[in-house]
């Protein structure tokens, strides 16, 4: 049970968020956007999904945002010949004490970085559900816990690109976010020569995070006041998904609680212990647009998911002012 004097304070967040970001960012050049939403999935206990063209930085990203936290970090290339047991582990017979040993795979770690996901096969991917939902793997009967924190932070391919299998419904929807790296600035990519010409950024990247920092962090997250209003507001968006004419499946009960978890980490993150609708619309495509599948007609038109989420947040109304319930009694002088 967590007691008062373990939990973290809101400037404790702030300046622990403060210090991972910056070194993120010291090897991830022009996207603070970018960075800023991985704090906000690891500090919401989601899991992270990078979308995008080969070269632009993905596995950099994860790798760099691994290595600032001390943490366990496990990575695993998929590819088209990978076994669901390289990921989980199996049970290997040990002839001498005459029973089943089990050798752990590469998911028992806090930080997993799933390289090129959509690559591999469909069996393969789905050996990922148990463990981003329930956080434990079950082998040969026996369910094993894995550590806390826990976050996968998965990149793949678009899906138009050759050898690549698209993510079912139900394994993009354990992501809580969904982010594209994109192509640098001219500026920040004449940086990037500066800074990646010579030896790697990440040789000389140490840690300036613990584990124990990260949960108590999360802890805190938890403790986010959000005003009935607001809550109705989430709710509100995503119902929308679920009746929209161009969607022909919308948001589930997970994205919600995606949705709610995630604001109340960004409201953190940004100093505040109480949750804005601001953040609400901030937060809203990144986690329901890849959960979304846009029906034939809007695909002929070109419309995205992310486009229809837009459209949403325009038709739904937001909370009054005096309605929001921004500032919960006792905020200014309160601690998580």
């Amino acid at each position: 049970m967590t007691t008062y004097d373990d939990r973290a304070s809101l400037a404790d967040l702030t300046s622990t968020a403060e210090r991972v970001r910056r070194s993120v960012e010291s090897v991830i050049e022009g996207k603070p956007e970018v960075v800023r939403l991985a704090l906000t999935v690891l500090l919401a206990e989601g899991h992270l999904l990078i979308e995008d063209v080969p070269g632009v930085g993905k596995t950099m990203l994860a790798k760099t945002l691994a290595k600032s936290i001390d943490c366990s970090v496990q990575r695993i290339q998929f590819t088209p010949d990978l076994l669901p047991s390289d990921i989980t582990g199996v049970s290997i017979y040990d002839q001498q004490r005459r029973e089943f040993e089990f050798k752990p795979g590469a998911i028992f770690a806090q930080i997993v970085i799933g390289d090129e996901i959509n690559r591999a096969s469909p069996k393969t991917q789905s050996a990922l559900l148990e463990s981003m939902e329930e956080r434990q793997v079950t082998i040969d009967g026996t369910t094993y816990a894995l550590p806390s924190p826990f976050m996968v932070v998965a990149t793949q391919n678009p899906v138009e690109m050759e050898g690549t299998y698209p993510l079912p419904e139900a394994q993009r929807d354990r992501f809580m976010a969904r982010v594209s790296v994109g192509y640098p600035s001219p500026e920040a990519e004449l940086q990037m020569l500066d800074v990646h010409g010579g030896p790697s950024p990440l040789d000389d990247l140490t840690a300036v995070a613990h584990a124990h920092d990260v949960v108590k962090l999360i802890e805190a997250v938890r403790e986010v006041y959000v005003a009935a209003p607001v809550r109705r507001y989430v709710v509100d968006l995503v119902s929308a998904t679920r009746s929209h004419p161009e969607l022909r499946l919308g948001a589930s009960p997970r994205a919600t609680l995606h949705l709610l978890r995630a604001v109340k980490a960004s409201a953190a993150l940004s100093g505040r212990d109480y949750v804005l609708p601001d953040d609400v619309q901030q937060l809203a495509a990144p986690v329901l647009a890849h959960r979304l599948l846009p029906t034939a007609q809007a695909q002929l038109n070109r419309r995205t998911a992310e486009q229809v989420v837009h459209d949403i947040l325009q038709r739904t109304p937001v909370p009054a002012a005096h309605h929001r319930g921004e500032m919960p009694p006792g905020a200014a002088a309160r601690s998580f």
